[in-house]
């Protein structure tokens, strides 16, 4: 398991303020209501029924942030590294999530995917993605020639395409609502509009504050915090390397009366040095037909639209020496990524590449969405998932796509490492 080492803290100093507050008690507490949190408290009731455990979110509502706001793809694990955790808990992660959703009648499609080769000079990449693929154990996947992908998808173009059948699509927003309900009829607590301001631990428990001055006790935490997760880290005695730096995503979708052109997804070969997969179409549950997403850094890890700014993550981001470093190795995309976010023409030009035929009058607004990308110090983009431990805490520091797909495997792993805290 992938956990950073602990960096020590000095636990009297940490409890100082918190001593001889009383305080609500738990045996575990749960820090943010996204689909990972939600899938780690119903593991851990599902492993000691009865338990009391709580889980505290400061939106009004679960999953407000990437669970809801993301193209709503069940990935089968085709890109990955094998022996990462992204490898590992995405293609056990698919097969839970589909019977997950199938038990409990939540719509949910195999509709298949194809990543499409367009040129020569992208078939090495597309082989590699295919040994990975089978190394990972991506079950159905095959190769394709451009008579064979256009029989897929026949408005599509490319010389060569591997298809994965087993890459579906949901709605993880009514996944969460799911896991939500799981978790109160198991007897577990939600309580929302509470922002972690402050952490305590001791040897035997852990403390939380609210900025109202509100405390919780447990035994043990686990921060499943998104966006906001490196700064609840830091609070709880973490490292603040690596720091999420948000970058939006931003769809536009086709008009209905154009939607058949496009059956299942059509994805590019994506740049083996970047965790972002490019511009692609994604048919979703509700009909729509999406194209996107862009990648650009943005000034709020909020920001679902562009004119949202906040002092606070402008500094995070424009502080972090990792954000620098970044920006120098990948300036030429960012300056792609800008011309994307600003013309819908040259959306449609990046799609019309693998779908012949779509222009800009095609596409309508869709939404944005904003992912808790991981950068470290030296300016690396984090591509597997990563977890800390603080004393009595467990902290998710890097949940990237195919996290929403990963939820229930990852959430395993989650509650195995907070069970090595008991």
């Amino acid at each position: 398991m992938q956990i950073s080492p602990r960096r020590a803290a000095p636990l009297c100093a940490l409890w100082g303020d918190f001593r001889s507050m009383p305080a609500d008690s738990y045996d575990t507490l749960v820090v943010g209501a996204g689909i990972i949190g939600l899938a780690v408290a119903r593991e851990l009731l599902l492993r000691r029924p009865g338990a009391r455990v709580l889980v505290v979110e400061r939106e009004p509502a679960p999953g407000a942030h990437q669970t809801s706001h993301n193209s709503g793809v069940i990935h089968a694990g085709v890109y990955y590294a094998p022996g990462s955790l992204k490898a590992a808990l995405c293609v056990d992660g698919a097969a839970r999530m589909y019977a997950y959703c199938e038990r409990n009648a939540i719509d949910v499609r195999r509709i298949g995917k194809l990543i499409v080769a367009l040129t020569r000079a992208e078939l090495p990449a597309l082989a590699e993605i295919e040994r990975r693929a089978h190394e990972n154990g991506v079950a159905g996947l095959r190769r394709l020639d451009g008579d064979g992908l256009r029989e897929i998808e026949p408005h599509a173009t490319g010389i060569a395409a591997l298809h994965s059948p087993g890459t579906g699509i949901v709605d993880f927003g009514a996944v969460c609502a799911q896991l939500a309900a799981d978790v109160r009829a198991a007897g577990g607590d939600l309580r929302f509009g509470w922002q972690v301001a402050g952490v305590a631990a001791s040897a035997s428990s852990i403390r939380l504050r609210d900025a109202r001055g509100d405390e919780l006790q447990g035994r043990r935490a686990v921060f499943c915090a998104g966006l906001w997760s490196d700064r609840l880290a830091v609070l709880a005695g973490a490292s603040p390397d690596p720091r999420i730096v948000p970058f939006r995503g931003g769809y536009l979708r086709l008009r209905p009366e154009r939607r058949d052109i496009v059956r299942g997804l059509i994805y590019p070969v994506p740049d083996p040095g970047l965790p972002f997969l490019g511009v692609h179409l994604t048919p979703r549950i509700d009909g729509e037909v999406l194209l996107g997403p862009s990648a650009l850094l943005v000034g709020a890890r909020d920001g679902y639209r562009l004119s949202t700014v906040r002092a606070a993550d402008i500094r995070d981001t424009a502080t972090w020496p990792g954000t620098w470093r970044m920006m120098r190795r990948w300036w030429r995309t960012g300056v792609g990524e800008l011309r994307l976010a600003a013309s819908r023409d040259a959306f449609a030009a990046e799609a019309s590449r693998y779908v012949p035929g779509v222009r800009g009058e095609d596409l309508l607004p869709a939404f944005g969405g904003v992912r808790a990308q991981a950068v470290g110090r030296d300016g690396r983009l984090l591509d597997d998932f990563l977890l800390s431990a603080t004393p009595r805490a467990i902290h998710v520091r890097n949940a990237p796509s195919p996290a929403a797909t990963s939820s229930l495997a990852l959430a395993v792993r989650i509650a195995d490492a907070a069970d090595e805290l008991s």
